[in-house]
């Protein structure tokens, strides 16, 4: 009996314990359910938006329709959805696949015109005796002022005027993000076009002056000769690699190392190296190219038009969040007043306005795709006077978003 009263109360306790719990949920759920029905419903919207956006502005490709499609049916709310461009049926979500052709063929229509079209069970002939589509609506997908594709929302009746403006408005959206799209490409076309600009400035330079201090060497020291030979094949194949926007403060400290290397032999005792690297920012990522020009400048200006020796000082150093470094060079400085009409009038640094434009390494390369890369606060600044020198710094943060090493 003993025995049976304490499995009772046993069972008891654990209804209690299981309605005790159901009560805190319960309670817990209202108090997080306080949103009213329009704030859930505009959440909901964001929500999808935001999860067909993605592929969006990956551009309008058949697999990037596949994963936006559905996200962009849902928004409508149509019984089916379709993203095409001028000819093809590029993906499709929900009832209307049968239809493939003739929804094609109305894209076609639309893409040229730039009108959107509705189209009424009359005009979709089908054999299916239970065919479900009732319509279409066709809708224009334009992208920086050019019509790229269709929107096609599928109705299992009637098109109502709501299905009409929810896929016009959706179609408008996401062409939106097409914009975007062909925006982020134009930019890293940019971003590789002044990547090779860049070495199309320090190529002639470097390389005349580079082959003529080995030439110097070949015949009264060919073994030293053979070595600089390696370090200038290897600085050239880091300069001219066709792959990454960006790279590693090391990758960039190794390359720089390789033209230090080669500016000896040419200079001798001449040219004074520092540097002050910490290790902890070895790893941080950097635009490929942005460091490099600087310490060519900062050879070229440190001893060009100054007599004697010349001391070119690399730091980078940590600073929490970000890096910061810096390239010094105690050369003849330049005027500062030559600064004030921006860093993008300035040539190089402590250019030589006697020299060619075009033998300079322009600090507004730098500045731009740095900033490009991370924001406004992280461009170039220059500190100089004449006869002071000219250092170069800059701060790159850590860790940022969308900026990686590409393999």
């Amino acid at each position: 009996m003993g025995a049976n009263l304490s499995a009772v109360f046993a069972v008891v306790s654990l209804v209690t314990a299981l309605a005790a719990a159901l009560w805190a949920v319960l309670r817990l759920r209202a108090r997080r359910g306080i949103a009213t029905a329009t704030q859930r419903a505009t959440y909901e919207v964001l929500h999808t938006a935001g999860l067909a956006a993605e592929p969006l502005r990956a551009g309008l490709s058949a697999a990037d329709a596949a994963k936006a499609v559905r996200h962009l049916r849902a928004l409508v709310g149509a019984a089916g959805l379709a993203l095409t461009d001028r000819d093809v049926l590029l993906a499709i979500d929900g009832g209307g696949a049968h239809h493939g052709d003739q929804l094609v063929a109305a894209a076609r229509r639309v893409v040229d015109s730039g009108r959107s079209t509705v189209l009424h069970e009359s005009e979709l002939h089908c054999d299916l005796v239970d065919c479900p589509v009732r319509g279409a609506v066709v809708a224009p997908l334009s992208a920086d002022g050019r019509v790229v594709g269709a929107l096609v929302a599928v109705a299992d009746e009637r098109p109502a005027p709501g299905l009409v403006q929810a896929t016009l408005e959706t179609a408008h959206w996401a062409g939106d993000q097409l914009a975007l799209a062909e925006l982020d490409s134009s930019r890293e076309r940019l971003a590789r076009a002044e990547v090779r600009a860049l070495r199309a400035q320090i190529s002639p330079h470097f390389i005349y002056n580079a082959l003529t201090a080995i030439g110097s060497f070949v015949r009264t020291d060919p073994e030293r000769a053979r070595e600089l030979i390696l370090e200038f094949a290897e600085f050239t194949r880091y300069s001219f690699r066709a792959h990454g926007e960006f790279t590693t403060l090391a990758e960039e400290l190794r390359s720089i190392d390789r033209y230090l290397t080669i500016e000896r032999a040419r200079f001798g005792e001449r040219l004074q190296v520092r540097l002050q690297i910490a290790p902890e920012v070895l790893p941080v990522t950097l635009p490929f190219l942005c460091l490099q020009p600087l310490v060519e400048n900062a050879v070229r200006h440190g001893l060009s038009r100054k007599p004697g020796t010349g001391m070119v000082s690399i730091e980078a150093r940590d600073a929490g969040a970000e890096c910061h470094i810096m390239v010094e060079d105690d050369g003849v400085g330049m005027d500062p007043t030559t600064l004030t009409a921006g860093i993008a009038e300035v040539s190089g640094v402590g250019s030589d306005p006697t020299d060619d434009p075009g033998q300079h390494v322009g600090l507004s390369n730098v500045d731009e795709r740095l900033r490009s890369a991370f924001g406004d606060r992280f461009g170039l600044v220059v500190e100089t006077g004449l006869g002071s020198g000219t250092k170069v710094s800059m701060r790159v943060p850590k860790f940022h978003p969308g900026v990686r090493v590409s393999s």
